[in-house]
This record gives C-alpha cells, structure tokens and sequence, in this order.
C-alpha cells in the first residue's frame, strides 16, 4: 500500500497554494490510491473435544486419544463406554514373591462402535463379613480410545492372608465401569480370603484404567 505523506518541508515548498487546494489535492490522491482492506480466513477450530475424531492408536496396544475427552453421543464423536456395551472378566495375577495379591479386570468393548474409557471402576469385595471397597491407588491417565472387539484392564491388589487363620473369606467381585452406576458381579479370581485386622493393615486397591496392561 503507498501512503502519500506531507512533510513540513513540502509545506514551506507549497505555501503560496491556498488552504483549499491543498484538501483537494489531498482528496484526489485518496481517491486515486484507495487503502485495500484485509480479511483474515476463520481458523479451523479444534475438533477433539469430549472424546471427538478417536485418531488415536488403540487402547488396546496402550496408546491414548489426546483428542478424546470424556465421550459424547455427538456426531462424529466416541461415547463413554457403558456396562452393557462391555464384557467384563477378572482373572489371578499373583506372582509368587510379591507382597500383596493381584487381581486383573479386562474390560473388553462388544459394544459394535467406538467407546471412550478413563479414570477407575468401582470395585467392591463381597465377602462372609459384609462389602468391602477398594481404595483408589495412582494416577488416572488421559482418555482412551477403546476399539470395538478390544480390551484394556485394570488391577486390584489386596493383602494376603499369612496369618495362619481362616481370614476374612471372598465370596465374590462386584465391578462398576467409570462414569456408570450399572455394575457386574463377578467370581472372585484371587486368594480364597484376607487377613482379619483391626483395621491397621493394608487395604485392598483399585488402580486406574490400563495399570494391568491392555489386551488383544
């Protein structure tokens, strides 16, 4: 764009021209050398928003959806995964020499679509002595992506039973997915009981989704 300046200089050079003339030659030149006018294009907005455009690897191989939130029913976009739309499984995962019994929760999607799975479960232990619930232990990762047909898991740990005695005995798993109030109960795969405390011991965790792994 040129712009046409009047300097004092060329003012002292001009001064016999009247007041008059000097606006109408300014006029002419903003006629003749009119300022363009920029518009600047939209942007194009950000489209991973409550679990959009799952882009991501599968949950299943560990990788997570840094576009996904927590799921919607939106086009487009995954929707939280939902108790119905999961097969959910729990198998033994001690290891002789660790401190404390392991169990593994695979939550495999059968839902027919795409899900969006993050945070913990509620996990509650049935046993001879009432319900007992898991407290949450770690850090819950960024969203997940789970693929139809693929599975993520989660682990349970609780404390072993060395005292000698018939303990506190399990009778059974009771699993809530996050985000829902629809749970399943399961056959408990561990050790048959706790050690029976006076509240002092360690108590039985829940880690967040994917701390077991994913499977296929």
């Amino acid at each position: 764009m040129r712009a046409h300046k009047i300097t004092f200089a060329a003012l002292a050079v001009i001064a016999g021209l009247s007041l008059t003339a000097c606006q109408n030659d300014d006029d002419a030149a903003a006629k003749t050398d009119p300022s363009p006018v920029t518009t600047a294009s939209p942007s194009s907005g950000d489209s991973g928003s409550d679990g959009s455009d799952p882009a991501s690897p599968e949950a299943s191989s560990g990788g997570k959806d840094t576009s996904a939130g927590t799921g919607s029913d939106k086009p487009g976009q995954a929707a939280k995964c939902r108790t119905d739309g999961l097969k959910i499984t729990a198998i033994d995962n001690f290891i002789d020499g660790d401190p404390d019994g392991t169990v593994a929760v695979e939550m495999k999607n059968t839902s027919g679509r795409d899900c969006v799975i993050a945070g913990f479960a509620g996990v509650d232990l049935k046993t001879n002595a009432g319900t007992l619930s898991a407290e949450r232990k770690g850090e819950p990762g960024d969203p997940y992506v789970l693929k139809s047909g693929k599975s993520i898991a989660f682990s349970v740990t609780y404390p072993l039973n060395e005292t000698g005695g018939s303990g506190v005995r399990i009778t059974g798993l009771v699993v809530t997915p996050p985000n829902e109030t629809k749970s399943v109960t399961l056959p408990w795969p561990g050790k048959p009981s706790l050690p029976v405390t006076d509240g002092s011991g360690d108590p039985v965790r829940v880690g967040p989704i994917g701390s077991a792994g994913q499977g296929g």
